[in-house]
């Protein structure tokens, strides 16, 4: 009788606990940064995630689909996404809490929500400005208002793991359009622009603060690009979070976030594409190499493992291709080759003078088409085979040591990755055949 009350009471403070928002906090001592969740160390293993199905773009919205369709969509995805060990998925605002969590209480993944803070364009008087100008009353009283509801309305949701405002708005200081361009540097990016924008940022960031207590804010910056500007102006968010490619290294960007800012790291996005601009071909173990050196790097820079200890864990980019990002209205059951911007520190299909990112490539799984009840399957290619074992580390277990890391990445094998990759190719490609 006493272990079957026992047991009652053990499922009772479990659901109780499912049921609650999680108390998420950033620690600051001796061994470093963490990100602590319920009392717990958390290295996030995170992962880009959006659902479209060839076909669709921006304007596609999984949520606004039947219940049944939603449900079915998640349970596939987040599946996958269990076994490689994903416990944290980016998403944009706009996905209803109630879906938040039960993403967490069915496969246990916490969402990171991203409010994109005038990054793509905002409604102003009624109509739409495709550049934000931080600077505008008008911006300042629509992004403020935005993100104190978003506090409000998501602040109790369990699954909520934390909030991320912006995406790199600071290559929007240049770039006109929301299509990926060559990273502007230096002098071609407005500093007093810049400035209005971060202090914009900062009043934010407290205002969410005062109204959630329990979930900490990270800005989304592009690159290391005004770091100095962010030191100044943003004191406070928790988070320093980048979307970041520099190809198999991060380089600096450890060290100089931790001297210059003093706040943890976060890389919101990273990673590499499967398609080679050189051989015109899909080229999977690539890809898994990038991926697999940028996450050992994450997990040597955590706390107690003696780099820089700073490391708050990555979101890969990410979980499927993206058959709308070359163009964004046209082609959209094509599934593009156009390289739109070029990268050096990718050397394997690398031509100077020529592009080499393919933007609707860098899913570390294949789209498959859209059957009649609007799902569609995913074929994982090399990448996820390899960041299955990746994730299988824990930086923070007992034993773990910078030896241990480095025996842990020694053992991955990526040409076993990517002979699985190429056997769920080859199933991709029979069903194409079929569809055809």
């Amino acid at each position: 009788m006493r272990i079957l009350l026992w047991l009652f009471l053990c499922a009772i403070s479990l659901l109780d606990l499912m049921g609650q928002a999680s108390v998420v906090q950033v620690l600051e001592n001796e061994e470093g940064s963490q990100l602590i969740v319920d009392g717990k160390p958390f290295m996030i293993n995170g992962m880009n995630w959006d659902y479209f199905p060839r076909g669709t773009n921006y304007e596609y919205i999984i949520w606004q689909q039947p219940e049944e369709l939603i449900r079915a969509a998640l349970d596939r995805e987040m599946r996958l996404l269990k076994k490689m060990k994903v416990n944290v998925v980016r998403q944009y605002t706009g996905v209803p809490a109630k879906w938040i969590s039960y993403i967490y209480e069915k496969h246990g993944i916490f969402t990171m929500l991203n409010h994109p803070f005038g990054r793509y364009g905002l409604s102003l008087d009624g109509e739409w400005v495709a550049n934000t100008e931080y600077a505008d009353p008008r911006v300042h009283k629509v992004l403020l208002a935005e993100v104190e509801q978003l506090a409000r309305d998501y602040g109790d949701t369990p699954g909520l793991l934390m909030y991320l405002l912006g995406n790199e708005n600071n290559y929007g200081l240049s770039w006109e359009g929301a299509e990926t361009e060559a990273i502007p540097v230096g002098d071609e990016l407005p500093a007093v622009r810049a400035r209005a924008m971060y202090k914009l940022f900062n009043e934010a960031a407290a205002a969410m603060k005062a109204l959630d207590t329990s979930h900490p804010i990270a800005i989304c910056n592009g690159d290391l690009l005004y770091l100095d500007m962010i030191a100044e102006e943003c004191p406070a968010f928790d988070i320093y979070g980048t979307n970041m490619y520099r190809g198999k290294s991060f380089g600096d960007a450890f060290e100089r976030v931790k001297k210059e800012y003093g706040k943890p790291i976060l890389f919101t996005e990273f990673g590499a594409d499967a398609y080679n601009a050189k051989s015109q071909a899909e080229d999977q173990e690539p890809q898994a190499f990038y991926m697999v050196e940028n996450w050992k790097e994450i997990y040597a820079n955590a706390a107690g493992l003696g780099l820089a200890e700073n490391a708050l864990g990555g979101f890969t980019f990410q979980f499927s291709d993206g058959w709308w990002k070359f163009g964004q209205t046209y082609n959209l059951d094509v599934h593009d080759n156009n390289a739109s911007w070029p990268n050096g520190g990718y050397e394997h299909d690398f031509i100077k003078g020529r592009n080499n990112m393919n933007e609707e490539w860098f899913g570390i799984t294949a789209k498959g088409y859209t059957n009649s009840k609007g799902l569609y399957k995913l074929y994982p290619r090399a990448a996820y085979y390899a960041l299955k074992k990746v994730h299988r580390f824990e930086p923070f277990a007992s034993g773990a040591t910078p030896a241990a890391v480095g025996a842990h990445f020694a053992s991955i094998q990526l040409g076993k990755a990517a002979a699985k990759g190429r056997k769920s190719a080859r199933k991709y490609h029979r069903a194409e055949k079929k569809l055809h």
